[in-house]
């Protein structure tokens, strides 16, 4: 038997975790659940909440949760949570070790590899960010696969053609799209182009500004520096972010907001789909803009374009469906689920390595170009950071390439070898990610001849070697995370940082600080089921329903904790009789 590779889609606003089994592809489900939310939380008392206790906690106590970590990963930074601080690597690796758990429990037995998806625009400090946090949740990531990519996967798995398909990939936080050419079992990514600051966050954030607008308008009121109720805000703004997608029109409603002067605010503001899209319009067009950035970089036109197929939750919004159909003239695709694709990907990715029969054969590029600075002339003057392209963006993985360059002067005893990431001819408008010095160069003429290698493998993880041709002297790194880079024992306090943070049965601890703080989290959650399930319910149903919904609010905001339980159970009844 082989060993188990489990497929993980470690996701800006929700993550899932999938493997193959006897050929059918599974996303494994926690709690009936095959979605787990990208929040992690802290009570005080240092017990740890993952996925929907989390979420469910943050409109409570948002100083205490984090969420979007992805954004993060790659910068040196620390997030707070509560009166702690935590590199992006380490959140997560509490999403990708309660990801780990949920596999293990499902399997029956530990996991130890992974093949974990990143956004194809993600830079190599984001991808070397991505392992690090593999490695911390106790995880070898035995490859990273572009989530594009992965997505293809999926759907080549259901179908065998000859097409080009256009991925349009728009997650919470993210955005990339593919160019992919499937022929037979061989999937090859043709271009790739994104923008890693760029999705579904950023929509809430414009319906955020439009509340506070008219908050402030309304009643001179600036919300801003209250994190509770701007938590409060942006719960309302994703969910009817979400029900727009069904809707013409939303009504977006919060009682008991704030206070103003001794007086309750309450938010009730209707809210079309037309003014949500010119809301979001400007990004919608850079994402089409990025389309025609990789078309032209698999140099390919849109009549080329077979079909295209929609990934990531944010593409339920219909303006990305109508304008992708005004591009094209062919109606996007949607019978493989946006949410849960990517990690089906991963887990044919995963089996392929493990060695089970799959059948699809990937071809993988890198979506940046890589080289390094040298004198050269630059806008008709010469300069000492003309920018040498060495691997050209969408060349296909793995990949080595090797330049020649030549000393400048008589005698020159080094040479500063400094490897840039991006397209720009000014190296300076690139990023920088490492730099090394070659000593000891012979003394010879200028024009010695320096050779540079860079090799990047299927991770997008890149090394790099420099050499004196006529000596053979040679210097080489591997470029890890150029900007918190973990060194050997960092990642192994890391590790036992967080593990600290776990039973030692690996199981989650998703109870809160004490009784009180568990009654409030159980009941927030209760409520959104139940406003969930109004409309399914008896007019008799609804009714009781209402009432229960407003003893509830009274008793979270009297902190009547008796009160508080009898009711929450009372209303657990109801919806368990509407699940039936």
């Amino acid at each position: 038997m082989s060993e188990v590779i489990i497929g993980i889609d470690l996701g800006t606003t929700n993550s899932e975790v999938a493997v193959v089994q006897d050929g059918k592809i599974i996303v494994i489900e926690d709690n009936h659940q095959k979605i787990l939310p990208s929040f992690v939380g802290m009570s005080d008392s240092g017990e740890i909440l993952v996925g929907e206790a989390a979420k469910n906690q943050y409109t409570l106590y948002p100083e205490h949760t984090i969420k979007s970590i992805k954004r993060q990963m790659g910068q040196d930074i620390k997030v707070s949570m509560g009166d702690k601080e935590y590199s992006p690597q380490e959140i997560s690796a509490i999403i990708l070790k309660r990801l780990k758990s949920i596999a293990e429990n499902y399997l029956g037995h530990a996991v130890q590899k992974a093949v974990i998806t990143v956004p194809a625009y993600f830079s190599d400090a984001q991808r070397q960010a991505t392992r690090e946090a593999g490695e911390i949740a106790g995880l070898e990531v035995v490859r990273m696969i572009n989530e594009p990519t992965a997505a293809a996967l999926s759907y080549e798995a259901q179908q065998q053609a000859h097409k080009k398909v256009l991925v349009y990939d728009l997650g919470g936080g993210t955005f990339d799209v593919s160019v992919v050419s499937i022929e037979d079992d061989v999937v090859e990514v043709l271009a790739s182009h994104g923008n890693n600051q760029l999705g579904g966050d950023d929509f809430d954030n414009k319906i955020v500004e439009y509340i506070v607008e008219h908050l402030e308008d309304k009643h001179d009121l600036d919300i801003s520096e209250s994190p509770k109720v701007m938590a409060r805000i942006a719960r309302a703004a994703e969910k009817a972010k979400r029900a727009l997608s069904d809707d013409p029109f939303i009504k977006l409603e919060e009682e008991y907001l704030c206070e103003k002067e001794g007086t309750p605010i309450h938010l009730s503001l209707e809210l079309s789909r037309i003014d949500y899209e010119s809301l979001i319009e400007d990004y919608i067009d850079e994402t089409l803009e990025a389309v025609h950035i990789a078309l032209k970089g698999a140099e390919l036109t849109v009549s080329n374009i077979d079909e295209v197929l929609l990934v990531g939750g944010s593409t339920r919004t219909p303006m990305i469906n109508d304008r992708l159909y005004q591009e094209f003239g062919v109606e996007p695709h949607k019978e493989i689920n946006p949410d849960l694709c990517v990690a089906t990907g991963a887990a044919i990715q995963a089996a392929m390595i493990a060695g089970q029969s799959i059948g699809s054969v990937l071809v993988d590029i890198t979506p940046y170009t890589f080289g390094t600075s040298v004198v050269g002339e630059l806008n008709g003057e010469y300069c000492h950071d003309r920018f040498a392209p060495i691997i050209h963006k969408n060349s296909s993985l793995p990949i080595s390439k090797t330049e020649a360059f030549c000393t400048m002067f008589d005698g020159q005893k080094e040479v500063e070898v400094i490897i840039f990431q991006g397209e720009d001819p000014d190296a300076l408008n690139n990023i920088k990610i490492d730099e090394f010095i070659v000593e000891g160069l012979s003394d010879a003429p200028a024009g010695n001849v320096i050779t540079i290698q860079l090799t990047l493998d299927l991770n997008g993880i890149l090394q790099v070697s420099a050499q004196e041709k006529a000596t053979g002297l040679e210097k080489s790194i591997t470029i890890n995370n150029a900007l918190s880079d973990y060194e050997e024992t960092d990642l192994e306090q890391a590790k036992q940082r967080i593990n600290a943070l776990f039973n030692d049965d690996e199981k989650e601890v998703f109870d809160a600080e004490d009784e009180e703080h568990h009654e409030i989290i159980k009941a927030t959650a209760l409520l959104e089921k139940a406003k969930r399930q109004m409309e399914e319910a008896s007019d008799e149903d609804k009714e009781d329903m209402v009432d229960l919904i407003e003893q509830i609010n009274d008793a979270i905001k009297a902190e009547d904790f008796e009160t508080l339980s009898t009711t929450t159970e009372e209303l657990a009844d109801i919806l368990y009789y509407l699940d039936e």
